[in-house]
């Protein structure tokens, strides 16, 4: 491998940049990284012009590195009161939804939505080839196949659920196989490289033409068990299921159902609900299942990208004008 490939690394797909905070411009100060700092992270404050101290009265700016511990950062506010911008570690939010919406009003949340785009669209591509070539199936089997099966992405008809980062990069991933791709998402504006745009409430409409649906979205209170018995109902039975975005858009056991029945070929899951998925639960079991273990990006993958994130944000925030932040939470969308 030449040395230029190894140093490109994954980059951003960033879709909100520019766009006005949802509150006032953050006061700058000192910075925390909780609950445990690393180098990286410090050396992105750092280069970035951050001051970093301990967690206390002085503290202006959080970055919380743990996405699993949203009880952790409810402390950290309680003891930092004048805390006015925190960076999150996931594009997903919904572990923090309830902190979003109780401190939405005086502190700018930022995601790392779109940091991740390019791993995680490259496992859902991943996914969409080898569901569509019954890789499922074919690793599980222990005799040499007599019957010819799976077909080509060339030319397909996607559903792609989510206009972020994640999708957009897949649409980019996609486009040289010629695919026909609608996008859903919650507004109607066009998505370029989608044939066509339509909004949440249109899904059912684009369903039953769809080769593979593809699950990018965000999880909120609006798209939970977005996709379920009605909707694995009117998918083709050849249709795949992709989902790299949160289990708890899908009903599981609905899938499951739809699996067994045939209501649809396959499901490429990289999340689940519930998540880690138990030993013994049947999608296990399920031959049409193909099932990674929510390592579409790996820590080795995002580390830097959370840097990169991190850094232009604390740019942002001590430039003091409200201008440059990216990732930003709206708390009225949820994400």
């Amino acid at each position: 491998m030449s040395e230029q490939h190894q140093s490109r690394g994954h980059r951003a797909v960033v879709t909100d940049e520019g766009r006005p905070l949802p509150v006032g411009t953050p006061a700058p100060g000192a910075i925390t990284i909780l609950p445990t700092p690393t180098d990286l992270h410090e050396d992105a404050v750092r280069q970035a012009g951050g001051t970093l101290a301990d967690l206390g009265g002085d503290t202006r700016g959080i970055v919380w590195l743990d996405a699993s511990d949203p009880d952790g950062l409810q402390r950290a506010l309680t003891t930092a009161p004048d805390v006015s911008w925190v960076q999150l570690p996931f594009a997903g939010v919904d572990a923090f939804a309830h902190l979003i919406a109780e401190h939405g009003d005086r502190v700018l949340f930022t995601s790392a939505k779109g940091a991740y785009a390019e791993p995680v669209a490259e496992h859902a591509l991943a996914l969409t080839l080898a569901t569509l070539r019954v890789l499922q199936k074919r690793a599980r089997t222990t005799s040499w196949g007599r019957e010819p099966e799976g077909v080509s992405l060339y030319g397909r008809s996607i559903v792609l659920i989510g206009a972020g980062g994640i999708a957009l990069e897949y649409l980019r991933l996609v486009a040289p196989f010629d695919v026909r791709v609608t996008v859903v998402r919650r507004s109607a504006e066009a998505v370029p490289g989608a044939e066509r745009t339509v909004t949440t409430d249109q899904l059912d409409e684009v369903l039953p033409g769809a080769d593979v649906v593809v699950v990018a979205a965000a999880m909120t209170s609006g798209t939970s068990g977005l996709l379920g018995a009605h909707q694995f109902a009117i998918m083709p039975e050849h249709a795949r299921l992709v989902n790299i975005a949160r289990g708890g858009l899908v009903d599981t056991d609905a899938l499951v159902d739809a699996l067994r029945s045939g209501s649809i070929a396959a499901a490429g899951l990289d999340v689940t609900d519930p998540e880690p998925l138990p030993d013994g639960h049947p999608l296990w079991d399920e031959p049409g299942a193909l099932i990674t273990p929510h390592q579409a990006d790996t820590p080795e993958m995002v580390a830097p990208l959370l840097a990169e994130r991190v850094g232009a944000n604390v740019a942002a925030f001590l430039r003091g004008d409200g201008t440059g932040f990216i990732g930003v939470v709206d708390p009225a969308a949820g994400y």
